[in-house]
């Protein structure tokens, strides 16, 4: 649920911790930045329940009955699965905004300064989010790190190939709110084996059950399918129906929403659901994993227009703590020349040594073997953007030669990185 517009110099108030009273005043500010349509009421209660005030910042202007927000931030305090498994505490910046009239005077500058510096005071050696707009963040330092994959597949002539136990799954429906439990079970033990996943905090799970009638386009309420296997819950599906007919005869849609499977076979079971409900010809799929089976299993990839979108932007606010806290797919010894101009604690030389068990990150007069900004740093963590492909594009610099290879194999992940929701 990131949210952010733009300015440039000149602020004239500092940002400021969120009074929880101050609230609709603050949030209402963020809604009209983003074109001031509503939101629908389970919705705005929700957000209102998950807004971490104390994590919040806002800047005002103006006293008393005149003062007026002109400028918003949240952060989230989330744990991210980083490479090895572990969930590694992160700032989910979110509700970001500043007020039409107040561009270019340094109010998003201000917030950014205000928020980095906090995320490093609570500990926190990382800083996410998702970006409305991609230019604003590099110059803040951070890098688009986690891609998603859309997809309308027409499932009247694409055919599925499925693995075997496929089977053995036995799927039901059920209403979503009635197998919430259920559901979040599943995604718990999902989390610690890919990337960028978040720990859901409790309250979380309540947003994937929000279901407007004015966010369908003319689709069903939330439907749900569970899957079991041997009599335990192994995966899901959220879902709508799109029904329409044309002159020939139905042409739904199916459109999905979010779908997880602790097995393969589990997996291919909900997938060759969606692909078999009734009176449809269309599976609309969107912010999937790059790397998800299903792209292998389908017998006409170009009848699924696949299409990639930039997801996750990582910045890292603490870069020793932060590249010590992953694992590394093979050994890697490097020192890296880091810049960092907005936050200067990063800047300078870092030797990184680890490999598949650990690692350690600590500053060293040692010479450079590669350079590049913290911005790069960001967008290769969680091994989804290879750092030799940023090197070819000139953001990475070899110092050595023969290091850039070496630290791209070691920075890799077997699973791409994901990004399961907004926030």
């Amino acid at each position: 649920m990131e949210r952010s517009t733009s300015d440039d110099s000149g602020v004239t108030a500092e940002p400021r911790v969120l009074r929880r009273d101050e609230w609709d005043r603050w949030y209402g500010t963020l809604i009209r930045a983003f074109g001031g349509v509503p939101e629908p009421a389970e919705e705005l209660e929700l957000f209102r329940e998950l807004t971490q005030v104390d994590r919040s910042i806002g800047v005002w202007e103006g006293d008393g009955e005149d003062e007026r927000c002109v400028g918003t931030a949240g952060a989230f305090a989330f744990r991210m699965t980083v490479p090895g498994g572990t969930p590694v505490p992160a700032a989910g910046v979110t509700m970001v905004s500043v007020a039409a009239t107040h561009r270019r005077r340094g109010v998003l500058t201000s917030m950014m300064r205000r928020q980095l510096d906090d995320v490093r005071a609570w500990g926190e050696p990382l800083a996410v989010l998702t970006a409305s707009e991609p230019a604003i963040y590099g110059r803040f330092g951070y890098g688009a790190a986690t891609f998603a994959l859309n997809a309308e597949i027409d499932t009247s002539r694409v055919r599925l190939s499925l693995p075997a136990g496929t089977d053995d799954v036995w799927l039901r429906y059920a209403e979503p709110a009635d197998v919430i439990d259920a559901c979040e079970a599943v995604y718990a033990r999902l989390v610690p084996g890919r990337p960028g996943m978040l720990a859901r905090r409790p309250g979380w799970e309540r947003l994937a059950l929000l279901d407007p009638e004015s966010g369908r386009d003319g689709a069903s309420p939330l439907q749900c399918v569970v899957a079991r296997r041997d009599g335990e819950v192994t995966g899901y599906a959220r879902f709508r129906v799109r029904p329409t007919w044309g002159p020939e005869g139905p042409k739904g849609t199916v459109v999905l929403d979010d779908l997880a499977g602790l097995d393969p076979a589990t997996e291919a079971a909900l997938w060759r659901f969606l692909y078999d409900v009734d009176l449809t010809s269309t599976l609309a799929v969107r912010g999937r994993p790059v790397d998800e089976a299903w792209q292998h299993q389908v017998s006409d990839i170009r009848r699924c227009r696949p299409e990639l979108r930039d997801a996750l932007y990582v910045r890292l606010v603490d870069v020793g703590a932060a590249l010590a806290a992953r694992t590394y797919q093979a050994p890697v010894d490097v020192v890296f020349e880091v810049e960092d101009a907005f936050c200067p604690w990063n800047a300078g030389r870092w030797r990184l040594s680890g490999d598949a068990k650990g690692a350690s990150c600590e500053r060293t007069s040692d010479a450079a073997d590669l350079a590049l900004s913290v911005r790069e740093l960001g967008s290769a963590y969680l091994g989804g953007v290879s750092l030799g492909s940023l090197g070819a594009a000139g953001r990475v610099r070899e110092v050595r030669a023969g290091a850039l290879a070496a630290a791209s194999v070691g920075f890799g992940s077997d699973v791409a990185p994901w990004l399961p929701h907004g926030f």
